[in-house]
């Protein structure tokens, strides 16, 4: 998807951005997006019915009278999106999906959009439903190195200028150093924040990162992934290239085994990632890139009521239950 077809998307999204800001104030998330603590605002007579708990020692005493103390809920939330820019996102089916078509079998379909695409189609999504709740929206971009930076801010401009920002990405940096985008996130944020971190996760250690953005923010792993990491197509003797060293490797696609021996090495990644995400306290999903992104998000945000549960995208909860 070029960049003009990517615009022309995202210029659809603020409508769909007051639906998603429904579901992102729904269940779970309806104490999140009204902010997770409450400030001090007055002190006022005590009445009879008030909880005893609530009166101010201290100014009672003074005035001879009893006080109670009075507290305003803290409506702002921060929504910062950490967002992987490195060489791997910038790959799959969308990439290559003429050249690959030729040789893909009967009946299997690419997606339109590379990793990348989607990534930045999700982005969007959060920050124009921010936007629409009047949260104040920020980023981190990052590849091996954190490459922008944009302060939480409110506002429709800032919003775009983020968005301008993801689609200049051209040149992607060789490496992924996750952990330090989530270091950097943790710095700039200086009070309880919604994180909607965006990778393809293809990156080492991070884990204890994570877990430290999750104790102090409510965090949301966005896991990016091609229909062909979990199902590999029969294409042949097919070559393979990784995005960040360089290294090619050729793989016998027509062999039923290493079909199957592929699927369940990518489903044994999957669980780990699920598993570390738990571990950390973070909320998880995966989003292929040949979803659509909206509904999946929609769907997500609606059908989460307990936290830290995971809904993979298979047209709906586990097992067809309410989630």
């Amino acid at each position: 998807m070029d960049r003009h077809e990517l615009l022309q998307k995202i210029s659809t999204f603020p409508l769909v951005a007051g639906v998603l800001a429904e579901d992102l104030l729904a269940g779970n998330y309806r104490s999140i997006f009204k902010g997770q603590g409450i400030e001090f605002d007055e002190v006022r007579h005590y009445e009879q019915g008030d909880d005893i708990r609530s009166i101010d020692w201290n100014v009672s005493a003074r005035f001879g009278t009893p006080y109670v103390k009075m507290y305003r809920e803290e409506r702002e939330l921060t929504a910062a999106i950490v967002l992987d820019c490195s060489a791997s996102m910038h790959t799959g089916a969308g990439k290559n999906e003429t050249q690959a078509g030729q040789r893909l079998s009967a009946g299997q379909s690419l997606s339109a959009v590379s990793r990348y695409d989607q990534a930045l189609l999700a982005a969007a999504l959060v920050a124009f439903s921010a936007e629409r709740a009047g949260q104040r929206v920020g980023g981190v971009f990052f590849d091996r190195e954190i490459t922008r930076i944009f302060p939480p801010k409110k506002g429709r401009s800032h919003v775009m200028a983020l968005i301008s920002g993801a689609l200049r990405v051209k040149n992607a940096g060789k490496g992924s150093e996750l952990g330090k985008a989530l270091v950097g996130a943790g710095r700039l944020l200086k009070r309880r924040s919604l994180v909607v971190l965006i990778s393809d996760f293809q990156s080492l250690n991070w884990e204890m990162e994570l877990g430290d953005l999750a104790r102090n923010h409510d965090v949301i792993a966005l896991r990016i992934r091609d229909p062909l990491e979990t199902e590999m197509p029969s294409m042949g003797l097919f070559s393979f290239v990784d995005p960040e060293t360089g290294v090619k490797v050729s793989a016998p696609t027509g062999f039923d085994s290493f079909r199957s021996g592929w699927t369940a090495w990518q489903t044994e990644r999957a669980g780990l990632w699920e598993a570390i995400c738990r571990h950390s306290g973070a909320g998880c999903l995966e989003l292929s890139t040949a979803d659509d992104a909206a509904a999946v998000l929609m769907r997500f945000f609606a059908g989460r009521k307990t936290p830290r549960r995971m809904l993979r995208n298979t047209g709906g909860p586990p097992g067809g239950r309410p989630a």
